[in-house]
């Protein structure tokens, strides 16, 4: 999909949840970073402006990196939009899943929180149930790549830890983290095995907690 089609399924649902009622407020959240091997996971919540349209919004991954930038500016400039991080701490102590659903909730809450004028009418979640909100939701799999509220968060998601873990390269260098963004690739895996983790690698994650083992 992408371009028209996720703007035309975002007006189907609301459409649906509530056909009859004018200004309708659809939040879409999103995360990154969920399956790396080190660095934080980055949650975003995004309320799109009435009349808010870019062709070339997609799922984030889809997108190169100049077109990303380009649309992080623009979402961000124009959307009511909440940020969160959940660091590696939080990740090793409750596990990945409920540091994601802490994270996507703690977005939606800065969201209305920075952008107090903002009602939001449903809250659109990329992948499955989250823990309730107090607000109407429904969870979309693969919401990034059908939902425009949902790919503008997971582009701001994106970019956003994308900008972290090119800074942790610079704290900690020699693991590559500019290039890999932490993922468990067969280079990755190879400078922890040399260097050893770094204080910002997950040491709940299998790979790593390997690698601590053996020492």
């Amino acid at each position: 999909m992408g371009g028209n089609a996720l703007f035309r399924f975002d007006e189907e649902l609301k459409s649906e949840f509530s056909p009859s009622k004018n200004n309708f407020c659809l939040v879409g959240i999103d995360e990154a970073g969920r399956g790396p091997l080190a660095g934080p996971v980055v949650a975003c919540a995004v309320a799109l402006p009435a009349g808010f349209f870019d062709e070339r919004l997609d799922d984030s991954k889809k997108l190169d990196p100049a077109t990303r930038a380009y649309l992080y500016k623009k979402i961000k400039a124009k959307a009511a939009w909440g940020i969160s991080v959940g660091q590696v701490s939080l990740i090793d102590s409750v596990n990945i899943l409920s540091a994601t659903h802490r994270c996507m909730h703690a977005a939606l809450r800065n969201l209305l929180a920075w952008n107090p004028h903002i009602q939001p009418d449903l809250v659109a979640v990329d992948g499955r149930t989250i823990p309730p909100s107090g607000l109407r939701q429904v969870s979309i799999v693969k919401g990034d790549t059908l939902s425009a509220s949902i790919a503008a968060a997971s582009v701001m998601a994106k970019v956003f830890r994308d900008r972290i873990m090119r800074t942790l390269s610079t704290r900690f260098p020699g693991y590559g983290f500019a290039r890999h963004k932490g993922y468990g690739t067969a280079a990755h895996q190879e400078r922890i095995a040399v260097l050893g983790p770094s204080p910002v690698h997950r040491k709940s994650f299998a790979p790593v907690r390997f690698m601590l083992d053996e020492n």
